[in-house]
């Protein structure tokens, strides 16, 4: 060999470790959630999977009418990429059509059933919805809505034992609708894991509603990284204080059965019914917003009940007071608070407890507990970043940036939408427009909202769409909406308001007019008179409305 030649290293193999080993159906399924009911099925066929008054439903029997309802879908003609819609609160029929729809190979539409007939038609006709599931407590404002939808949509009614007296609107119960199908369907996951599964909508907070759609992969992650986080196990019993139209219930209509817990539901959330229901059903979990909280924590002593063991409680949206926070401890409650959005099915992040909290006074405890906190289980990157640049801010806990999530846990995108989705996933982040500090410990904590939201009870207003209502007050020349603090439901609607010349309106008069043309939620309690702020462009000042509202 000549001097100074270098020798050659002998060629690698090309073979890897795992080369030449491919999917097989026997380590190879695509996630869906519907799975979690057949191993609970199988696992606990006789145990209580859901609670409803006096009825009880065991896993078995869950499992049947499941499949039934899958089975009786196809049967109506239901294909696969259909929109079934559902306007319901937390009853089995509920919980059931979580699992039959997407069986069928259905998209289960949940509707918010605080909404008024015009969002509820714009919502039926945006999402073609094929079938709609009608509890008759909701029919009257059903109807009013199907007047205003051009397509013929078949109409299926709720029979609940604890409401029946409710208007049918249908030819069909859903009892009759279960007996029309088979308790054997066959009970087979999608294909491909990214198929559609839920189709949800926004309270339209820059506007007309959007349609967020879901895939299975996202809604098994998310169900088992919400039951792994708040700690649920075959023993857990989960109480249904939130409403399941909120994210698929944050995703725990599918984490509950897949802890082999049992469902707890409840039509109407009272706190004599909630207290009672604890101790009766000896509950041990149970999530809410803010004003659910604030609704037991200023309940009346008569409707109070002394609680056998600590009950966990998970919220969300605005943090709750520290006068609250304090009162649900003395009974008996542990708060843990969590943050997400619609986008990202529910919870994408938690204050998780530190070993040295329970130590901490309850004020500087509370301080802790009102930040958002850190990213959940399933999630692949929850950041804090300047929105242009995506680069993140320092954990200072005072530079402020945008909170951006990745994960299997982020929506498909808006439905019929492109243009949203692009903005809204841009840089290969889910975009939020929660504006917020990353602290020294690595929790986060909002501190502002990008587009002006306004969360009353755990509901988004759109303060654009309050302005444009009362835009058509004949009284009203001008109008700006912010977000006024509340006891009760955490944040309310105020509004700023200037009179035509020579016109008279009272605040009652002006907030009637709301309640009138839109869900009662959304309509302002506060009506301040007067010219508003604004720029040398004519732009008007919100940061300062917002700052009058908090002083009032």
């Amino acid at each position: 060999m000549a001097a100074g030649r270098k020798k050659r290293p002998k060629p690698r193999a090309k073979s890897r470790t795992g080369t030449g080993l491919e999917r097989d159906p026997a380590n190879y399924v695509p996630l869906s959630p519907i799975a979690f009911l057949a191993n609970a099925a199988e696992a606990y066929p006789a145990k209580p999977a859901i609670i409803h008054g006096e009825r009880v439903i065991t896993y078995g029997e869950f499992f049947a009418r499941a499949r039934r309802l899958a089975s009786a879908l196809k049967r109506r003609g239901i294909r696969a990429g259909d929109t079934v819609a559902i306007m319901s609160p937390n009853v089995p029929a509920m919980l059931e059509a979580h699992y039959g729809v997407p069986a069928a190979g259905a998209v289960l539409n949940a509707l918010n059933y605080r909404l008024d007939a015009a969002t509820i038609a714009y919502i039926l006709a945006h999402g073609r919805a094929q079938l709609l599931l009608v509890d008759g407590e909701y029919a009257g404002v059903v109807a009013e809505a199907l007047k205003r939808v051009k397509r013929k949509i078949s109409v299926v009614d709720i029979d609940d034992h604890l409401f029946p007296d409710g208007k049918r609107l249908g030819k069909t119960t859903y009892e009759q609708l279960l007996a029309e199908g088979d308790p054997d369907f066959p009970w087979v996951a999608p294909n491909d894991e990214w198929q559609s599964i839920c189709l949800l909508y926004t309270s339209g907070t820059t506007g007309k509603p959007k349609g967020v759609v879901y895939h299975h992969r996202g809604a098994y992650l998310s169900a088992l990284s919400n039951a792994l986080t708040i700690g649920l196990g075959p023993d857990s019993v989960y109480l249904w204080t939130l409403p399941m139209f909120h994210c698929d219930g944050w995703t725990f209509t599918w984490g509950v059965t897949a802890a082999g817990a049992t469902h707890v539901c409840l039509r109407k959330v009272e706190p004599a019914r909630v207290f009672d229901s604890i101790i009766a059903n000896r509950v041990t979990h149970l999530c809410g917003a803010p004003v659910v909280l604030n609704m037991l924590a200023h309940a009346p002593d008569t409707a109070k009940r002394r609680l056998a063991r600590k009950v966990e409680v998970v919220t969300g949206g605005a943090a709750p007071p520290t006068p609250v926070i304090e009162a649900m401890e003395a009974m008996g409650f542990r708060v843990t608070h969590m943050y997400g959005t619609t986008e990202c099915y529910g919870p994408a992040t938690i204050c998780a407890w530190q070993p040295d909290w329970p130590g901490l006074p309850v004020r500087d405890r509370a301080l802790k507990m009102a930040r958002q906190g850190v990213a959940c289980a399933m999630m692949d990157s929850v950041i804090v970043a300047d929105p242009k640049t995506l680069k993140p801010v320092k954990r200072d806990g005072k530079t402020m940036g945008e909170i951006m999530i990745r994960a299997n846990t982020v929506m498909k995108g808006y439905l019929k939408n492109p243009e949203a989705t692009r903005a809204a996933l841009s840089g290969g982040y889910y975009h939020s427009g929660d504006l917020a500090v990353w602290h020294p410990d690595n929790y986060i904590e909002i501190k502002d909202r990008a587009k002006d939201i306004i969360i009353s009870g755990g509901e988004n207003i759109s303060s654009l769409e309050v302005e444009e209502t009362l835009y058509r007050h004949p009284a009203v020349m001008e109008a700006a909406v912010v977000a006024r603090p509340d006891a009760t439901w955490g944040e309310s609607p105020c509004a700023f308001v200037t009179l035509k010349p020579g016109a008279a309106a009272t605040a009652d008069e002006v907030i009637a007019h709301c309640r009138a043309a839109m869900a009662h939620f959304k309509a302002p309690r506060t009506v301040v008179f007067g010219p508003l702020p604004k720029t040398s462009t004519g732009k008007i000042q919100k940061f300062i409305l917002r700052e009058r509202a908090k002083a009032l």
